[in-house]
């Protein structure tokens, strides 16, 4: 006996091997139907290596309850322990399927179908199939015998015997065998019909194509013809009669359940057209009536049951007609928007887990097939295949489609193929989604094999495949070049110049003609350079095709070729580096910003290689502030001026700029190989961050040029600047001024007047050095957030600070100076500065009404006057509502009021203080969670139209393609620029609202 408060070790032992309710399951082993098994590990073991042990061990129990006589029992127990492919097979499917463990419970002698299997048991076919329903002479015996077939698929598929795709082939046999039995049945009712009639049965969708699922609705369609001597509307009424039968046995509900629904929608006119046609009539229709979607259908056809002669007929005569379909007009536009209306017919709150419908899902994979299959088929027979695994591996074959590009969405369609199976035969549903519940989700996690931690690791993989799907798939069916390739008259496939530009227009480019020049300029010839950019064109002209600029991408590109052209490295890195070519092609067209950084230094393309920098992103990585200051001191102490030396920190600056852009860029965007960010929240810290940390080291390097150009080692008087604002919050955004503050205090013996001079004319220097002329993009410094604003003075002491803010304070420099941090110069002074303003920023009492009062006059006063006229102030992603301003303004209120009882509040950081705020309890995780939301997401507007433009920008452009590039970069795919302000527009509602409560008291 276990002694009180200790656990048994078979309880240890039963946690250890998978077990989620080990109290139960060691009940389960200790009663009467397990005795004999009680201590063999070997059962342990076995049950512990299923998809859910609790359940087989379940299941198990039930098996040997039914069992009728001691003497069955005995042999069920002897066999499990004895025969390891038993024990395998039938643990495995207790461990996977609830239904088919409530199946053999029903009929407990069905176990026995696992025992042995002869060659013809591995590997079961249509003939095999029929001979074990041969017996079944009606619908409830049909329906024991088709689930004893699926039990012994469900077994090999479990045990990994066969793979997915001959668990789909074997389970689209198995539906043609029921289907004829289920003929069979319907004929022996009623022998006059089927003596007055031939009806074939034809298999469409994945029964057709050879890849059915467990559970699936079985698509088909009658075609039928008089028998001989036999009238045709007789022999009509007939086949309606014997075909709506055979779908009422298998569909029906009875105490056997049902096999599976038996759909014929697809037929001629769908569920308003006649049930069975003649062939002349369904030859007539497809002639005359029928849509491009019906020909992709008529893909999958394949005759399964009935007459075979009369299928084999059907199947001739409509096949010419599905290869001649992409020869309609506007074939592949129909078949896009079709795609395009089943994933937004999709019900929002089931998107995300749809396997099949959704984007990134099975149909993704499907009809990029189907498309490529119609397209190019008609020349290429070896594409005419129902099974997609197939169709995709021939397309690969003929390079219709890349080879890495279709073994990843092989691998990734024979992934979620098995989530589906998996998700299915649980419970022998017709479902596709992926569930919600821990417990389905780490079954069907250990169901493929993912054993450590099987909900994280389902998650991450069937996102990484999704990922991959919906890239490839917009990739390859999305590609509005194949409209070019689509409309090819037969045997013709050269294009002409002006075919040329007939695609170059389809796949978005506005001037045809000078993309076709930049391509005739960078392709022509015999060189290398020339034979290299032959192979890198195809794929970059679909990168910029995905963009919503393609030719600023193609002549940005032509542009760096020519700059780098002869440069050995340059072309050999698109070549041979995976991520370069993907990357450049994605910062040439997103915007104005990246290019016009790259151009004034071509040779920072080297950056956008796998680099040799460590973590993800290599060469774009951000550099930390230590590693920037460090290579920009070395630069001013080898210049010979200060001039020279701020350029070379300028140059830095500029390249650092570009790296920071381009791994936005790609972070934002996504590659084929790193899918997008998803974590916007982190974009937002990063960008904010190096663009703070290499402003800083600029202003750091640009100080000591003009110290060391004028006064050598050491300046009169000790300075430091004072980060400000966007500056002191690591917020800058790419097109953010330096807001700052200088504060200096004289050195042992030097006068007031001489370190002021000094002062002031070290920032005068810096000021003038900054804004040069030069191809790098100008620092400009601010500093009117310093003591009476542009009327002070430009440069006080430490003392002078002190004064003043002792007198003369007002509540916005307060709230001004909760932003206030050390960025340059001497630290020591920069750590007093703190220790200054610290008393004024976190006040011990808060604030008192009348200060309170006054930060939301300002604050109002701020929102009338200050919006741009004419500009719409809810698309103002700063001073609109809901915007930058009313975040940051609510935030920095509850610093004023909190921070000093609240440590946590005493940071710069918009974010850090927000979350601290609602740590505090000073804000409800919603409100939190609606400005945070809200501050990324006019943060990111406000890098998008930078990057964009090129200039900066506090509201949506008008212009149609630049914002279609801002919907890009912030993750709306073409055509959703309306999605994307609708998005933004309730998203700063929210944030409005919350701001309106606790900032105005609303």
């Amino acid at each position: 006996m276990t002694a009180p408060g200790r656990r048994s070790s078979t309880f240890t032992r039963l946690l250890r091997h998978g077990f989620t309710d080990a109290s139960a399951a060691e009940r389960l082993l200790d009663g009467p139907e397990l005795a004999p098994l009680r201590d063999d590990p070997v059962l342990l073991e076995a049950l512990g290596a299923t998809a859910d042990p609790d359940l087989a061990l379940r299941g198990l129990v039930r098996l040997l309850e039914a069992q009728q006589e001691p003497a069955a029992r005995r042999e069920l127990l002897d066999t499990l322990i004895s025969a390891k492919p038993l024990r395998d097979r039938l643990l495995g499917v207790l461990g996977a399927s609830a239904a088919l463990g409530d199946h053999l419970a029903r009929h407990p002698r069905d176990w026995q179908v696992l025992v042995t299997y002869e060659p013809q048991d591995l590997h079961p076919g249509v003939a095999e199939f029929e001979r074990r329903l041969a017996e079944a002479a009606d619908p409830v015996a049909l329906r024991v015998a088709y689930r004893r077939c699926l039990l012994s698929i469900a077994a090999r598929d479990v045990c990994g015997t066969i793979d997915v795709a001959d668990t789909a082939a074997e389970l689209a046999d198995l539906a043609t065998a029921t289907l004829r039995a289920a003929l069979r049945i319907a004929g022996a009712a009623a022998p006059e019909d089927a003596r007055l009639c031939r009806l074939a049965v034809i298999g469409m969708g994945k029964c057709g194509g050879h890849e059915l699922n467990y559970v699936s609705d079985v698509d088909v369609i009658f075609v039928a013809e008089a028998a001989e001597g036999a009238d045709e509307g007789k022999a009509l009424r007939a086949a309606t009669r014997l075909a709506s039968h055979l779908m009422r046995i298998c569909s029906e509900t009875t105490v056997e359940g049902s096999i599976w629904a038996v759909d014929a929608n697809l037929r001629p006119e769908g569920r308003n057209g006649p049930l069975v046609r003649t062939l002349s009539s369904h030859l007539a229709y497809y002639q005359r009536w029928a849509k491009t979607w019906e020909f992709q259908a008529l893909l999958k056809a394949r005759p399964v049951a009935g007459d075979a002669e009369l299928g084999e007929q059907y199947l001739a005569a409509v096949s010419p007609l599905v290869w001649q379909a992409a020869e309609r007009e506007n074939f592949v536009s129909d078949v896009q928007r079709m795609r395009q209306r089943v994933v937004d017919n999709l019900p929002a709150a089931e998107a995300e887990r749809e396997l099949k419908l959704g984007r990134g899902g099975l149909r993704d994979v499907e009809f990029a097939v189907q498309l490529l299959q119609l397209v190019h088929g008609r020349s290429d027979p070896s594409l005419r295949s129902g099974s997609t695994l197939d169709a995709l591996k021939a397309l690969a074959a003929g390079g219709y489609v890349g080879r890495e590009d279709a073994a990843r969405l092989d691998e990734a369609y024979r992934f979620l193929r098995s989530m589906e199976h998996r998700i299915q035969l649980h419970r022998l549903r017709r479902t596709h989604l992926v569930p919600e519940d821990e417990a389905d989700l780490r079954r069907l996690g250990r169901s493929l094999g993912l054993r450590t931690d099987p909900v994280a690791e389902l998650h991450r993989e069937w996102r990484r495949h999704a990922t991959a799907v919906r890239r490839l798939h917009e990739k390859l069916f999305y590609r509005p070049l194949l409209d070019a390739v689509a409309q090819l008259a037969p045997g013709e496939a050269r294009l002409s110049p002006e075919a040329a530009r007939e695609r170059l227009v389809a796949l978005g480019y506005a001037d045809p003609a000078a993309a076709l020049r930049h391509l005739e300029a960078l392709a022509s010839g015999v060189t290398r350079k020339a034979a290299i950019q032959r192979t890198l064109l195809p794929v970059l002209l679909g990168w910029f095709a995905d963009s919503a600029d393609p030719d600023a991408g193609l002549l940005n590109f032509r542009k760096v070729s020519d700059a780098l052209g002869k440069t050995p490295w340059y072309l050999r890195l698109l070549r041979d580096e995976g991520a370069a070519a993907e990357n450049l092609a994605r910062v040439l067209s997103a915007g104005r910003l990246a290019p016009d950084l790259l151009m004034r230094a071509p040779e920072a393309v080297a950056l956008l290689g796998d680099g040799d920098g460590a973590g993800p992103g290599g060469g774009l990585e951000p550099r930390s502030r230590a590693h920037l200051e460090q290579e920009i001191m070395a630069a001013v102490g080898r210049s010979a001026d200060a001039e020279q030396a701020v350029t070379v920190a300028r140059g830095v600056r500029r390249r650092e700029l570009f790296r920071t852009a381009a791994a936005d860029i790609v972070g934002s965007y996504g590659t084929g190989s790193q899918p997008a960010e998803a974590d916007q929240d982190a974009l937002v810290d990063r960008v904010g961050a190096a663009v703070s940390d290499l402003t800083a080291a600029t202003l750091a390097g640009t100080l000591r040029a003009v110290v060391r150009d004028h006064w050598g080692d050491t300046l009169p008087t000790r300075f430091a600047i004072i980060g400000m604002g966007r500056f002191g919050g690591h917020e800058l955004g790419y097109g953010s001024d330096a807001d700052v503050i200088f504060v200096h205090e004289p050195r042992d013996g030097v006068g007031e007047r001489e370190a002021a001079e000094a002062a002031n004319k070290v920032v005068a220097e810096m000021r003038r050095l900054l804004r040069l002329p030069s191809l790098d993009p100008p620092l400009i410094i601010d500093a009117d957030l310093r003591p009476e604003g542009r009327s002070g003075p430009l440069v006080r002491t430490l003392k002078s600070y002190a004064a003043y803010y002792r007198r003369w304070s007002l509540a916005w420099e307060s709230h001004a100076l909760l932003r206030a941090e050390p960025v340059a110069g001497d630290e020591e002074l920069g750590r007093r500065f703190v220790e200054l303003i610290d008393p004024l920023r976190y006040r011990p009492h808060g604030l008192d009404e009348d200060a309170v009062r006054e930060i939301r006059r300002l604050k109002a006063r701020m929102e009338s006057e200050r919006l741009p006229r004419g500009a719409d102030p809810r698309l103002h992603a700063k001073l609109g509502p809901g915007g930058l301003s009313d975040v940051e303004w609510t935030v920095q209120l509850l610093q004023l009021q909190h921070a000093a009882r609240e440590p946590g509040l005493r940071t710069t950081r918009t974010r850090r203080a927000l979350a601290a705020a609602r740590d505090a309890g000073l804000i409800g995780a919603e409100d939190a969670a609606v400005l945070d939301e809200a501050w990324v997401l006019a943060t990111r507007v406000r890098n998008a139209v930078m990057l964009v433009r090129g200039r900066a920008g506090d509201t949506f452009p008008t212009d149609s393609r630049e914002l279609a590039a801002v919907g890009r970069y912030l993750g709306y795919g073409p055509g959703r620029v309306g999605d994307m302000l609708d998005a933004y527009r309730r998203t700063t509602r929210r944030a409005r609202a919350v701001m309106e409560r606790l900032f105005y008291g609303g």
